[in-house]
C-alpha cells in the first residue's frame, strides 16, 4: 500500500494537500535514510508506522498552542508530521547531531515548512518556559523526559511523550492515553505544568 492510501486510511480527517506533503516527507526521509542513519525504518511500510504514530501526538497539542519544541527531533518525528499538519504552529526541531539537523533543514525547504525552524542544541542548552508544548520521541526514558522537558513549557503549557508496550510509573498530574498502532499497546503522556510553580 502506498503512504498515500495508508494516509488516507489512518487520518480520513486530513486533507489531501497535507497528505501530500506527508507522503513526500516519507519519500524524503526514506532518501536519506539510505545514505544516514535517521529512523530505523527501510520500507514505506515501515516509516509510515512511524508517522501514523506520530499523528496520534498532534491530536494532543492544544489548539490555542503558538510554539512548539521537539527535542532529539532526528528525522522529524515528530516535529516535522506536526508542523505539515498544524501550519500555523511554530516548531522548533532540536537536534545536535549535525547530519539529522542538516536532514531537518532540507525537510523544511523541500517540503515548504516555513513553520520549521530546526536548531543544533542539547536539552540543557534550551532556554525555560519558552514553549507552549515540549514533545520528544524515543530520545529519552518517558519517565525522565517529562522530569527535564517541563521546564520547557511557560506556567500552563503541556509536555507529551510517547510510551510503549511497556507501562512506566507516572510523575503526578500526568495521564495516559493509550491508542492502538498496528495491534500494539501505545499511549501519548501528557503532563500540564501548574500555573505557579
Amino acid at each position: 500500500m502506498s503512504a498515500v492510501e495508508t494516509l488516507r486510511r489512518h487520518a480520513p480527517a486530513v486533507g489531501d494537500a497535507e497528505i501530500e506533503k506527508l507522503s513526500a516527507y516519507v519519500d524524503l526521509l526514506l532518501r536519506w535514510n539510505a545514505k544516514i542513519n535517521l529512523t530505523a525504518a527501510r520500507t514505506v511500510d515501515d516509516a509510515m508506522q512511524h508517522v501514523i504514530d506520530c499523528l496520534a501526538v498532534v491530536g494532543h497539542v492544544p489548539p490555542t498552542a503558538v510554539r512548539l519544541v521537539d527535542v532529539g527531533a532526528g528525522g522529524g518525528l515528530p516535529a516535522v508530521v506536526i508542523a505539515i499538519l498544524r501550519p500555523t504552529l511554530h516548531v522548533t526541531a532540536v537536534e545536535p547531531i549535525h547530519k539529522k539537523h542538516a536532514f531537518l533543514r532540507t525537510a523544511a525547504r523541500e517540503l515548504g515548512l516555513p513553520n520549521l525552524n530546526p536548531i543544533a542544541a542539547r536539552l540543557e542548552d534550551l532556554p525555560d518556559a519558552d514553549w507552549d508544548v515540549a514533545t520528544s520521541r524515543a530520545t529519552f526514558a518517558l519517565d525522565e523526559w517529562l522530569r527535564d522537558g517541563v521546564r520547557l513549557v511557560r506556567p500552563g503549557g503541556w509536555v507529551l511523550g510517547l510510551e510503549g508496550a511497556d507501562e512506566v510509573a507516572l510523575p503526578p498530574g500526568a495521564q495516559r492515553h493509550p491508542y492502538p498502532l498496528s495491534n500494539r499497546k501505545r499511549a501519548i503522556v501528557s503532563m500540564q505544568r501548574p500555573f505557579e510553580d
